[in-house]
């Protein structure tokens, strides 16, 4: 029930919540033990008082006490090794497990997902709200809880031993715990607040590293530096405020506790006066005060942390329940055409950025998409590989729906080449070898030769081991574009998406680049964007798209034989390769 609970609850393992159950209560044994010398100390105070009080003098054993102490450092050692068994091992494990999976469910959430989050937000939810939960789990929570239950279990010993001192020890704790709660609005958003602005210093920095070419070359790196200054101060200000916010309850708590010591003495007093107990038992419950208090005095803060807690489990929860559905990870194709049926598409609600598309891009073919930048070309190839779903409509590779198929195991289908090329800090072997994991050496360069690498690669220092920098940032654009085509030819897929796949080529670069895609493309389907009249020259059907729906379609000779948006734009590209400065 409990574990059932951890598991909902924070997002842990079954055998993670057990092991943290058992680190709660070897943490309540482990503070019970805490108490052990107290009571010790206790009882020879009371033999060394007692006679001066008009008792009887009985000669303490030292060599019995010095016994007892060991045995009670012995046990505080066991118990502190069982706990930091479970709490802490527990905790490291269940972090590692934690971004493992953030990491696989990145794999399959909807490319719509990374438009609305960017690279330092996801990296801040992996590492440092990961860590940040760290701490929760190995010493808010198991500390919190351990107190609560070591507090109950010592409450009612004291509450047998004096009603009337126990409830005057005691009653601050619930108070105390009360107005942490009360407080809690205040430490959300403190929180929030703080959060937001980790993320937009994190965005300007991130932003700034990547863009320091622009900067430096148009002087603007005063100005953008200011801005950082701004967004560093505002983060200062707000981890300042929200210290402030979390202080009210801590403070205002740790001020109620404190009264527990004024009441215990005052009723303490009182109670001597009158004969109904005697110093001795006062003195108990003084040194009682001074060893709970200390506990729970951490545990107001733990509970501060426990619930800014709750906005860092959201953060990751939002990963894994954004999962892309559709889940069929065995099924058969009726070949590999691709069908768009009346499919409307549009990001978040706003503007409709495909409305009603429909065609059929045939396997053996090559389907081309253009038309006027932000029609909706990318888009259509994107919904293609289902890196969206449609709002409305469906799309279909060899008659399935896309949505009813497995968004990883639908790729295995498809061999991409995008415009924007990544690229890994790594060798050109491994980069071209992305395109599939297993490939045989012989195989990486046979796919980098028909990609017309190889003449760039012979002149680097370490050949296909050369290091290519981050993002390949040792390469040209053009050559970093064939790399990306290179691992195209090495998938070897049935469906082709060529996003403006040689837009970084000169003319004769691009030349021999399509006579290796000739060879990819052979009884594929393929489907192409590109703006340049001559790379598409050749191809089976035309697409044309503008302002999201489909103006015209057909065979290149079809749409020049007509006065469309196809024609004009042929004509303007002649017109532009006549213009000279």
């Amino acid at each position: 029930m409990i574990s059932e609970y951890f598991t909902k609850r924070f997002g842990l393992t079954i055998n993670g919540a057990n092991n943290l159950i058992k680190g709660i209560l070897y943490t309540a044994l482990l503070n019970i033990a805490f108490m052990f010398p107290v009571g010790l100390y206790s009882f020879l105070l009371y033999l060394w008082v007692d006679p001066l009080l008009g008792g009887n003098y009985i000669s303490p054993n030292l060599g019995l006490f010095i016994v007892l102490i060991l045995i009670v450092l012995g046990i505080i050692f066991a118990l502190a090794w069982k706990q930091y068994h479970f709490v802490f091992n527990t905790t490291y494990i269940e972090s590692e497990n934690r971004r493992i999976n953030l990491g696989e469910n990145l794999r399959k959430l909807p490319l719509s997902f990374f438009e609305n989050r960017d690279l330092s937000d996801l990296t801040s939810t992996i590492m440092n709200d990961c860590t940040d939960l760290e701490h929760v789990f190995s010493h808010a929570i198991p500390q919190l809880l351990g107190s609560i239950l070591s507090l109950t279990l010592v409450a009612i010993g004291l509450l047998n031993f004096d009603w009337r001192l126990g409830i005057a020890l005691l009653w601050v704790v619930p108070v105390a715990f009360c107005l942490i709660y009360v407080s809690r609005n205040l430490t959300v958003r403190g929180s929030k607040i703080v959060m937001n602005d980790l993320l937009n210093c994190g965005d300007a920095i991130q932003e700034c590293l990547e863009s320091v070419r622009e900067l430096k070359s148009y002087n603007y790196e005063k100005e953008y530096g200011v801005k950082i200054e701004n967004l560093t101060s505002n983060v200062f200000t707000s981890r300042l405020k929200s210290e402030l916010m979390c202080a009210v309850g801590v403070i205002s708590g740790n001020t109620v506790l404190k009264l527990g010591m004024v009441s215990v003495i005052l009723l303490g007093s009182y109670l001597i006066m009158n004969g109904q107990v005697s110093i001795f038992t006062l003195l108990i419950f003084l040194i009682a005060a001074s060893t709970i208090y200390s506990p729970i005095e951490n545990s107001l803060m733990f509970l501060t942390e426990i619930i800014m807690m709750d906005l860092k489990i959201e953060r990751s929860r939002e990963i894994e329940e954004k999962v892309m559905g559709g889940g069929l990870k065995e099924y058969s194709l009726a070949g590999y055409d691709i069908e768009f049926k009346h499919v409307n598409f549009n990001y978040d609600d706003l503007k409709d950025v495909l409305i009603d598309i429909n065609f059929i891009a045939h396997q053996g073919e090559v389907t081309a998409l253009v038309g006027p930048s932000g029609g909706g070309k990318s888009t259509v190839s994107k919904l293609a590989a289902r890196f969206w779903d449609p709002i409305t409509g469906q799309v279909t590779l060899g008659g399935q729906n896309l949505t009813n198929l497995d968004a990883e195991k639908l790729l295995e289908n498809f061999s991409i080449v995008f415009q924007d090329v990544i690229l890994f800090n790594d060798s050109i072997m491994e980069n071209i070898r992305v395109g599939k994991q297993n490939a045989s050496d012989e195989e990486v360069i046979r796919a980098a030769r028909l990609a017309k690498c190889e003449e760039f690669i012979e002149k680097l220092p370490q050949g296909y081991d050369t290091i290519i920098g981050e993002n390949g940032e040792l390469l040209s654009g053009g050559q970093r574009q064939r790399i990306s085509i290179a691992r195209a030819l090495l998938k070897d897929a049935n469906v082709i998406l060529l996003d403006e796949a040689t837009s970084f080529l000169d003319v004769e670069n691009e030349s021999k680049i399509q006579k290796a895609l000739s060879t990819l493309i052979k009884d594929k389907t393929v489907i192409i964007i590109a703006h340049r009249m001559r790379t598409i020259a050749n191809a089976d059907k035309i697409v044309v798209l503008d302002e999201g729906r489909i103006v015209e379609q057909g065979s290149p000779n079809e749409l020049l034989s007509k006065n469309g948006l196809f024609k004009h734009m042929v004509d303007l590209q002649k017109i532009s390769e006549d213009w000279k400065i």
